[in-house]
């Protein structure tokens, strides 16, 4: 099979790292890809939202199946593009897509169908939004209703910090058009945990969990950021939680989007806060997560496309998906200045000394190669996955890494999977 990644981030990296080990690939195309993808893959200069090239490069290729990774050329209708030109594509349609792209609709979805959430109001009126931080609960969530890299997300400890979110979002644009509507949040207490699905539309089929670091700073400090690292399993994601999660949360959610008539197709992701009155969604996701991808799919025993193949036909309940019972943990190594401003092109040495333990496995995130030379060339540089026998195995074994690897104003966490 001829298989095209669309992407070019960490996330993509790994999706095409597990691809390569399926016997049913004969060649890898990724568009745009990174400098670590290069590796594995023909890295295409396509860009991600490009999709009548996307479209063209597929049939002038004869690509067997296009794998649509990030979340704006998902909620542009990417796959939908894909399919009308009667190519085999991974990820859900437009309108299922949608459940990430607006978070009013998301929200609004589990309210009409009692998936437990936290309490909202959604406002596309400044004066009125404003007026609602007047008498509601503090501490408080404000969201940009779109699509916004991960960073649309401001909590909130006071009244005034929330007016100048809702002004930042709402009348500066800080996150463009993502920002023309915002949803205003109960702040719920607990941990997080993700846990990505497989899902055809009827079946679902959860993978293993995982917990995200967001703060840009050690013990949670700092900016909110796409994330900072993250390890699997979860250390509070118990039997009893995933089965109640199951039943109230994960089926209850798919059979919603098809009652909506927007069937879901490919892999959901479910952001979950464990409050005392139980799991309560914080998010969806349509695609895949990143970082969580880099330390859910180096667990996965089942062979990738095959299972690929098995939600596209939707016959996604004839496939047993076998997990590892080790851990993994990734660390992200960060330009310094990320969220914000940040310099690009320092060279990145030792990704190769790193390596030479087999159980790491350094994902690209924001680089490029230059004359076999790797050059930082965004925030998140660099994911450091390790596999252990369990979490604190594998912690070790991610540090051990990252202290092999330098590059100029290099920043990262250093407390990642720490209890």
């Amino acid at each position: 099979m001829k298989i095209l990644v669309v992407g070019s981030g960490g996330r993509e990296h790994t999706i095409v790292w597990k691809i390569a080990q399926s016997p049913k690939v004969e060649k890898i195309y990724c568009a745009p890809g990174n400098g670590g993808i290069k590796n594995l893959a023909e890295c295409i200069d396509i860009n991600a939202m490009d999709i009548p090239a996307m479209v063209e490069f597929a049939k002038a290729n004869k690509i067997d199946m296009v794998m649509v990774a990030p979340d704006d050329p998902l909620a542009a209708g990417m796959v939908d593009a894909m399919e009308e030109a009667g190519i085999r594509a991974f990820g859900p349609q437009k309108a299922a897509a949608f459940i990430e792209a607006s978070k009013a609709f998301s929200k609004d979805l589990m309210k009409k169908y009692n998936i437990p959430t936290a309490d909202y109001e959604v406002f596309n009126k400044i004066e009125e939004a404003i007026d609602y931080i007047s008498t509601c609960k503090i501490p408080v969530v404000v969201k940009a209703d779109g699509l916004a890299l991960g960073k649309g997300v401001i909590i909130c400890e006071n009244r005034q910090q929330a007016i100048d979110a809702v002004n930042s979002i709402m009348k500066d644009k800080a996150f463009g058009d993502a920002g023309n509507k915002v949803v205003i949040e109960e702040f719920i207490y607990g941990p997080e945990v993700s846990v990505l699905a497989f899902t055809d539309g009827k079946t679902v089929v959860p993978m293993v969990s995982s917990q995200d670091h967001k703060r840009a700073l050690d013990n949670d400090k700092g900016l909110n950021t796409g994330g900072m690292g993250t390890f699997s399993p979860s250390r509070i994601y118990t039997k009893e939680l995933a089965d109640y999660c199951m039943e109230n949360i994960y089926i209850p959610t798919i059979e919603a989007m098809k009652k909506e008539n927007r069937k879901f197709k490919g892999v959901i992701y479910f952001g979950l806060m464990i409050t005392e009155e139980g799991p309560k969604v914080l998010e969806y996701n349509a695609r895949f997560g990143d970082p969580e991808t880099q330390v859910v799919l180096p667990r996965l025993e089942t062979d990738l496309v095959e299972i690929f193949e098995a939600i596209i036909d939707e016959r996604l309940s004839d496939l047993e998906i076998k997990w590892s019972d080790n851990a993994a943990v990734c660390v992200v190594m960060a330009s310094g200045g990320y969220p914000q401003s940040y310099n690009k092109g320092y060279e990145i040495t030792g990704i190769e000394e790193a390596e030479k333990n087999a159980d790491i496995v350094v994902f690209h995130a924001g680089t490029k190669k230059e004359e076999e030379k790797f050059l930082t060339a965004g925030g998140r540089v660099l994911g450091v996955t390790a596999l252990g026998k369990d979490l604190d195995d594998a912690i070790k074994k991610s540090y051990e890494g990252v202290s092999k690897i330098y590059f100029t104003d290099a920043h990262y966490r250093r407390d990642i999977g720490v209890k």
